[in-house]
Order: structure tokens, then sequence, then C-alpha cells
């Protein structure tokens, strides 16, 4: 019994750093052209999420919602636009319950937002957001600057959720710092963690007064591809300029936002 217990544990250590080796083999790789597409598509998605998230944002401040009445903000893309709910999950954690919600328009920064009086329940795509931000949240511990939260259905059906620094100061715009967490569906279960950059830089643009900024650069340690958080940097920050990525085997990615394709 002792021999095949030993065996048994030999087993999950290989099977462990021979996942480890694969994962490392892949973040090391050149991506393909599909992965830089996919890649865009998330951070484009991620662009889109946060104007939403900030104009729905002040559409309800309009109806002077009460003080903790809301935990979370989470939009959701639809067929007419984005919806965005406000509101907090039940006390036995098994509902989200939406206080308000704001609705797209016919253009990006166009919402109308209404009260639920008493909250309505949502045990769907609210609620699996809200339970996953949690158990984000809770992995990444404690901070010492606000952080934004954002949950994206992946292209297999699951969920990400990203866990981005926000902004402090206008016309400062942080890269780096962030995590994208891969859930299962239900936002119950962590399948991945990925880790997209340490770093938190403070890109201030123009750098300095008097200047001009043609182009923003950094390194990426981590990986040899751009990541999510790199294309939205690239769609928020203002003026809108190209941003060379640097990796560690010597490659260069340039991230440059054009009306057809985003970046």
């Amino acid at each position: 019994m002792t021999r095949r217990i030993a065996l048994l544990l030999a087993l999950i250590a290989w099977s462990s750093v021979a996942s480890l080796a694969q994962k490392a083999e892949n973040e090391n790789k050149t991506p393909t052209a599909a992965e830089l597409q996919a890649i865009t598509a998330r951070g484009k998605t991620l662009y889109e999420y946060d104007v939403a998230s900030w104009h729905a944002t002040d559409v309800v401040q309009d109806l002077k919602p009460e003080k903790g009445s809301t935990r979370y903000y989470i939009a959701k893309k639809g067929e007419r636009g984005w919806v965005v709910a406000f509101g907090r999950l039940s006390e036995a954690q098994d509902k989200f319950l939406i206080v308000y919600e704001a609705t797209q328009g016919t253009k990006p920064e166009f919402f109308t937002a209404k009260r639920y009086e008493p909250p309505l329940e949502d045990t769907n795509f609210y609620f699996y957001a809200a339970r996953a931000f949690e158990a984000a949240l809770k992995d990444l511990g404690p901070v010492n600057r606000p952080y934004n939260d954002y949950a994206i259905p992946s292209e297999t059906g699951q969920l990400y959720v990203y866990l981005l620094p926000a902004s402090t100061k206008d016309g400062i715009y942080p890269l780096g710092g962030d995590v994208r967490y891969t859930f299962s569906a239900d936002g119950g279960t962590t399948l991945d963690k990925r880790q997209m950059h340490k770093t938190i830089l403070e890109v201030e643009n123009p750098p300095q007064p008097g200047q001009s900024l043609a182009a923003g650069t950094h390194s990426h340690v981590l990986s040899n591809q751009p990541e999510d958080s790199d294309v939205f940097h690239v769609l928020t920050r203002r003026p809108l300029v190209p941003e060379y990525v640097g990796m560690p085997d010597g490659i260069s990615t340039k991230l440059q936002r054009t009306e057809r394709s985003g970046v």
C-alpha cells in the first residue's frame, strides 16, 4: 500500500512538472496570426466593457443610489448593445440582486437607467460573474490602489475575469500589475490564472509639459506575446498613439489603433 501511494504521488508530481513545462513552452513560442487576432478581440471587448461601465455609472449616479446598496457593476453585451447591472450577492450567496440596470442606446455613450424595487434576482451570468469576482479578488489579496474588474465569456464558453489597476488621476494610464483568471462557465471553479504583467507603469500623456508623444513602448518579460490588457491600454490612452511591446526573445510587436480592426 505504501509503495502504491508513493508511486501515485510520484505520478502526480511528474504530471505537475510536465504541465508547467508545457505551459512555459507555450508562453515562449511566437504567437500565430490567429492567436494575435484573439488577443486583439479580447482587448477590444475589454475596452468596450470599460466604456459601457463608465457611461452607465454616470447615469446611475443621477439616481442617487444608497450607499452600500451595490457592490459590483457587471456589463454584458447583447444584440442591442451593452447592459450594465449594479448590485450585490444575496446573503446566501446564491443570487445576484440587481438594484440598478443601465441599458445602452443608439450611441456607445448613451445609457438609460432604472431602479428595481425590490431588487431583481439573477441566477445566470451576473450571478456567475459576481461570485467569480469574489474568488478573484480574494486571490489578488490586499492592494494599495483601486482595481477594476471585468467579466467576459471566453471563446470556449468559460468565463474570463480580469483585474486591472484603475486610473487614479486624469491623464495617467496605468499599465501592468494585471491578472486574467479563467473560471468555469458558472463562475464556481477557478481553472487558470494568468499574470499578464507584474510591475505597474504609470503612463503619462504627454510625459512632460510642451512635449508630444509619438508612440509608447514597454518590455514584456513574462511571455513572447502581447497581452489582452496591452490592446486595452492602446485603445484607452489619449492621445491615440501606437505602442511597441518588446518580448523576451527580441520580438517586438506594434499595437496601433485602426478604424477597421481596433489594433
